[in-house]
């Protein structure tokens, strides 16, 4: 596209590591796109055409009695080049939130691809109009008519089909394509750059290939019924053409295409052919961006929110939306509304209103902020105050990007993207306005101050490493360093296991991960390491202990200290897990289903003696002293297990306090709860001696969505190879396959309905094999250990083609089984049971 608009003067290629958008050293080694790339270019080119868009001049003087192609005149377009792999689908969706139109690329040997159907599904949510172009169609294998009927049985939209494939000699080797809409054959010129072409009309095309010629007759009467059905305007056309379909002119075929492809839900998707290796079919499918696509004042009214009031940013903008400061402003003057509406003056003041919806650190320029803006425009040094974060920040310089380069501009209009570089505070989803008369330090005025954009919604991270610094001088720099990762790329989650320490690092995927440790060790230049994450296990006894008393006596601070203690513990059940007390008792429920029962039978609930037989409490301990040192002892204790050294899990602990035998002169709060530490630890060592414990492991809530032909596959995976167990199976509600963004039922297309043309070696079982790979999606609730969902996504999508997704939260702890324990015993010792 690059190379046609006269942006560059060579082609890049993906295996060679020379295109413009994959400039990062990691993008161009492995040959895929990581992170999104902006670039703008002008199409047609300023300076002529590049080859085969739009009609000729003879068609054109045709075309002008009805209305010029937009392809006609340049257009300025913003590209945005996104990730294909799952594992940064944070890219994908971060660049949809600001895009008006779509490309979608499909693989013409592998068609609709399990990535291919999520970010379709995130494409509805936002209400992007689409167009689909085939791509790789000259590697072997290749089937068009395959992967079309795939589109309308998958994505639910009925595909039409704009072009279709010139094979050559009928072999299966991709000579150009046949231009449904014009009613024309593109030829290109093998080994070329794409630039020379030879265009046949139809007549001229019969002669040439009549086998092409009669299946591009076939396509434009599929082509007309399939408008027909969604556009009253195709019909009135067809009518004052006497029903012909080829007689309809490529103009008003284009005007009808765009209509369909602008409807709101989108049901008709225009579908093109090539193959960009060879040069092929990239200059119809540039016509195709300026012809069908929505310019930016085409596009709904964007989404926001004011206060607790929300609507589309024109509304607010042009006094149709009216907020609760307004109102009461309104008010406290006496006016009454009257009349249209109209613009306050506060309205009329906010200069620009953006999106931030992307942050770089870049090496050279620093801290690059990308931002759409949707209404204004932003100038050079133009004070911009972040709604979100409450601050104000000024512009000193305006970027307009071209992948890596920049180039500096004055201003950034509405519609257009460009780059603030400086920015200290702006993260990802951020609004920031401009508003003439700014205070710095308080911002605009109410409700210009609350005024949000849309965000960008985050998805759930879903896989887990750890990320552990050399020494503890590069603590500092790695928690720095990963806050800058975390501000580029929200889609990682950063976390502190409080038990092990670890610093765990979360996010989408094993590559995603991957990426991340590279830029935090090779670009960052931090000294950390990155491995597995630590489970923290817990340990239970079985039995009861029989009753332990300890005495602790020694010095504390250089003062003779003296307290004694008697506890027992006995197994619990979370279902009796309650902080009922009495007169003679308090009860304290701990972390991890733990609970104290402190007896104190010769005292009543505060403290006093029942009689004067019995000693009571000194004046230098109260009961509520004493029994928050009791509870720190006993806590103390159940840090480390008897056996297996974890923190206990489910213990109940009875502590007996009586002052004639337990207090002593010298008796502190400290020496109180070392004396309550050392009875409960004999009290657990002397239960792990009468019987044996048993570890617990975390075990996670975790709903899986999968296709309803990989559901048994997985559901097997999960109840008998990772031990854990099924609660429930269902449809999958919360998936987009099964509603549209409107909340109507998605179409249901039969393959058989669909026109596509045949595919060169093509078996008669094509069809039903589509039919039989689409399948609704289902949804699996189950509670899974958490070691066993380490790394599960990779497995995950290996069971299901790459279309099963999951989601998971710490539910509870469970006690292990004798097998399972003594394989996670052998494998934290080497291997050795």
């Amino acid at each position: 596209m690059l190379y046609y608009s006269g942006f560059t003067r060579r082609l890049g290629d993906v295996d060679e590591g020379s295109t413009v958008t994959d400039f990062l050293p990691a993008e161009r080694a492995r040959g895929i796109t990581i992170q999104s790339a902006a670039v703008t270019f002008s199409w047609p080119p300023a300076n002529g055409r590049a080859g085969p868009q739009g009609p000729s001049k003879a068609s054109a003087v045709e075309a002008s009695k009805d209305v010029l192609p937009r392809s006609s005149n340049p257009h300025s377009i913003n590209l945005i080049d996104t990730p294909g792999h799952a594992d940064f689908t944070f890219e994908v969706l971060r660049s949809l939130r600001i895009l008006d139109g779509a490309v979608c690329i499909l693989d013409g040997v592998a068609g609709v691809e399990a990535q291919t159907e999520k970010v379709w599904i995130q494409a509805d949510q936002y209400r992007i109009p689409r167009i689909i172009f085939v791509n790789k169609l000259d590697r072997d294998g290749a089937a068009f008519g395959r992967t079309v009927k795939e589109i309308g049985a998958r994505l639910h939209g009925w595909p039409a089909v704009c072009q279709i494939p010139w094979w050559k000699n009928g072999n299966g080797t991709l000579q150009g394509v046949g231009d449904v809409v014009g009613l024309k054959g593109i030829l290109w010129e093998e080994g070329g750059d794409g630039k020379a072409v030879k265009m046949s009309r139809l007549d001229e095309l019969t002669r040439i290939d009549s086998k092409l010629a009669e299946e591009l007759k076939k396509a434009r009467i599929a082509l007309v019924e399939l408008l027909s059905e969604h556009d009253d305007s195709m019909v009135e056309r067809f009518l004052e053409h006497d029903e012909d379909h080829l007689a309809i002119s490529e103009v008003e075929i284009r005007e009808s295409l765009r209509r369909c492809v602008l409807q709101s839900p989108q049901q008709v998707i225009p579908v093109f052919a090539g193959a960009s290796f060879r040069n092929v079919g990239v200059q119809p499918l540039l016509d195709a961006v300026v012809d069908l696509l929505p310019a930016p004042n085409e596009r709904p009214d964007p989404e926001i929110s004011v206060g607790d009031a929300k609507g589309g940013l024109n509304d607010l903008l042009t006094g149709r939306l009216v907020v609760a400061d307004e109102i009461s402003a309104t008010s406290a003057r006496g006016k009454k509304a009257v009349g249209s509406p109209k613009p306050t003056a506060l309205m009329r003041n906010l200069e620009a209103c953006a999106l931030a919806f992307k942050v770089v650190t870049d090496s050279r320029r620093g801290v690059l902020v990308y931002v759409r803006v949707y209404s204004g425009a932003i100038s050079r040094n133009a004070a911009l105050y972040n709604t979100n974060l409450q601050v104000t920040e000024r512009a000193p310089r305006l970027l307009k990007m071209y992948a890596n380069d920049a180039v500096e501009i004055p201003s950034i209009s509405a519609g257009q993207i460009g780059v603030i570089p400086g920015l200290k505070y702006a993260r990802t989803g951020d609004t920031l306005v401009a508003y003439t008369g700014i205070n710095p330090k308080n911002g605009p005025p109410a409700p210009i101050n609350s005024l949000q954009l849309r965000p960008i919604t985050v998805p759930p991270p879903v896989f887990f490493t750890s990320v552990e610094p050399n020494s503890l001088a590069e603590e500092k720099h790695i928690a720095e360093t990963l806050g800058l990762l975390l501000r580029e790329d929200p889609s990682l989650n950063v976390s502190v296991d409080p038990e092990s320490g670890q610093t765990h690092l979360s996010g989408m995927g094993e590559l995603h991960l991957e990426i991340a440790r590279d830029r935090l060790i090779n670009d960052f230049k931090a000294k950390a390491e990155i491995g597995k994450i630590e489970i923290g296990y817990r340990e239970a006894i079985l039995t009861p202990s029989p009753s332990c008393t300890e005495v602790f006596d020694r010095e504390i601070a250089g003062k003779q200290a003296r307290a004694s203690c008697t506890a027992t513990v006995s197994p619990l059940e979370e279902s009796f897990l309650d902080s009922t007390s009495s007169d003679n008792s308090k009860t304290m429920i701990l972390s991890d289903s733990n609970r104290l029962t402190v007896h104190h039978p010769t005292l009543d609930s505060f403290g006093n003696a029942l009689s004067s037989e019995t000693p009571s409490l000194p004046q230098t301990l109260q009961l509520p002293a004493i029994l928050a040192a009791l509870q720190n002892g006993a806590l103390a204790a159940l840090a480390r297990g008897p056996r297996h050294t974890y923190p206990l899990h489910s213990t109940q602990i009875n502590i007996t306090l009586d002052p004639a035998t337990d207090i002593f002169p010298t008796t502190t709060s400290a020496a109180l709860s070392s004396a309550a530490r050392l009875a409960v630890q004999a009290a657990l060592k002397a239960a792990s001696t009468d019987g044996d414990t048993v570890l617990m492991e975390p075990v996670m809530h975790v709903t899986i969505s999968t296709d309803e032909n990989s559901l048994g596959s997985v559901v097997h995976d999960i109840s008998s190879a990772r031990g854990g167990q099924v609660v429930s199976l269902g449809g999958d509600d919360s998936d987009s396959h099964s509603s549209t963004p409107l909340g109507n039922r998605a179409l249901v297309i039969d393959p058989k309905c669909i026109y596509a043309p045949p595919d060169p070696f093509a078996g008669s079982a094509g069809e039903a094999d589509v039919a039989a790979e689409v399948n609704g999606q289902r949804q699996i609730t189950a509670r899974v250990p958490l070691k066993e969902m380490v790394g599960y996504l990779k497995h995950l999508r290996a069971l299901t083609g790459g279309r099963g997704t999951f989601v998971m939260s710490v539910d509870r702890f469970e006690r292990m089984g004798a097998q399972r324990m003594r394989a996670v015993l052998g494998e934290m010792r080497g291997g050795h049971v």
